[in-house]
């Protein structure tokens, strides 16, 4: 067990998922199991591409981008600028006034505005060339969210984007934890924005089988590690968390969630989109976040996992789990039995619960685990919440290239703490 470093305060939570907007209407709809998965609207663009998915209501472009680039924003940039105003809300920190605006940095993950870019190409190969918009690239590239995140703030410290697929809102949140332990940042916002719902998209998950299909009942069909699983639920969303120095929180007088203490990643090394069978490379990935912690495995209280009811990737990951914490580990839920599969975000909202779960001493369950896979044994928490005092959560993303990263969230260290 090695001796921790400098951990960052999360002072501020930004939310807009299936399940609700906000800290308090999501975690409650975790914990309660208000589903946010339904069929598709009709006349959405993956109507004809999945049976159920998770959607969050549409936003006027024109709400958060002027101008004409507004017509060919794509929905990640909103969503994202939705939730980087909230989490900065949430935190109270005005750029220019509670930070400097050139210590402050932005991390954002995602795979970029893909349905904005499908549609100019359909718009293109119907009228020609003339029909594309000059505005098309900034509305669509990758780094856009993050780029429109500090344009908005007026934030000039770090900014990256994050492309590891569905490991890359976690990924966003441990480079957030390293700029500001190497002191080259005071506060960083992070966390990931995507939209996938969209007919060519969704049809190449569909074409590939990993969808959840032939559920007469939506909400029954993300089913992490139970025996009638038979695929994923794609969804949207958008989390964005504010992390700060912990000094810098104290400071202003800021209230902390939990503190993020430790990352790891690691990269399996095996195949483009199935996970190692046997979960080394996951395993490996929660050694080290546990590492940077300077925790054991037994001081871990929750574990939110991927779980993302796919036959490979719960298997997967139940055997990482075992060679980590052994036959008795700590409590296990996977919270995307409600929200779906929001691929980056989805790294995020479960950081966000980690993080809640630490701070309020209650443990959301897994839903729709009606029958346990035997070959997924572990301390499933099903149906009902569990309420208990825990010092360490720990919440685990995977993503295509068998890219893994783990998070560990413990008990805010900041002289005010909150827990709503």
């Amino acid at each position: 067990m090695t001796t921790p470093t400098t951990s960052a305060a999360i002072t501020g939570i930004g939310l807009l998922t299936p399940v609700g907007r906000g800290v308090e209407e999501v975690f409650h709809a975790l914990c309660v199991g208000k589903s946010g998965l339904s069929a598709p609207p009709a006349g959405h663009p993956a109507a004809d591409s999945v049976d159920v998915g998770g959607f969050v209501p549409d936003v006027d472009p024109r709400t958060v981008v002027s101008g004409p680039a507004a017509s060919v924003v794509d929905k990640v940039v909103v969503l994202a600028l939705i939730t980087a105003a909230d989490a900065l809300a949430d935190a109270g920190i005005e750029v220019g006034r509670d930070v400097d605006p050139d210590r402050i940095g932005v991390v954002v993950g995602g795979v970029g505005g893909m349905a904005t870019l499908e549609r100019q190409v359909l718009a293109r190969g119907d009228r020609g060339r003339t029909a594309v918009s000059p505005y098309l690239l900034t509305g669509i590239l990758p780094n856009m969210p993050a780029a429109r995140i500090a344009i908005t703030h007026g934030i000039r410290g770090y900014s990256s984007s994050i492309g590891t697929a569905c490991a890359s809102g976690a990924q966003a949140i441990a480079d957030g934890l390293r700029l500001i332990r190497s002191g080259d940042a005071d506060v960083v916002v992070c966390g990931a924005s995507e939209a996938p719902l969209f007919a060519t998209f969704a049809d190449t998950f569909g074409n590939a089988r990993a969808l959840a299909r032939h559920w007469p009942d939506p909400t029954a069909a993300s089913r992490p590690f139970d025996t009638r699983r038979n695929g994923f639920v794609l969804a949207e969303g958008a989390g964005m968390l504010v992390l700060e120095r912990v000094g810098h929180a104290n400071a202003r007088g800021a209230a902390a969630y939990a503190d993020v203490r430790g990352w790891g990643a690691t990269t399996d090394a095996h195949h483009p989109t199935t996970p190692r069978p046997d979960g080394a490379g996951a395993a490996e990935c929660m050694r080290r976040a546990l590492a940077g912690a300077g925790l054991a495995p037994a001081d871990i209280g929750y574990v939110n996992a991927h779980g993302t009811a796919t036959k490979l990737g719960d298997v997967a990951e139940t055997a990482a789990l075992a060679a980590v914490f052994g036959e008795d580990g700590p409590p296990v839920s996977s919270t995307k039995a409600l929200t779906g599969h929001m691929l980056g975000t989805s790294g995020v909202v479960e950081a966000a619960a980690g993080a809640l779960a630490v701070a309020r001493g209650v443990l959301p369950p897994t839903f729709n685990l009606d029958e346990v896979d035997p070959a997924c044994p572990g301390a499933h928490i099903r149906a009902t919440p569990m309420e208990t005092e825990i010092d360490h959560a720990l919440t685990n993303s995977f993503g295509f290239g068998g890219q893994n990263v783990s998070l560990v969230l413990s008990c805010a260290s900041t002289d005010k703490k909150r827990n709503g």
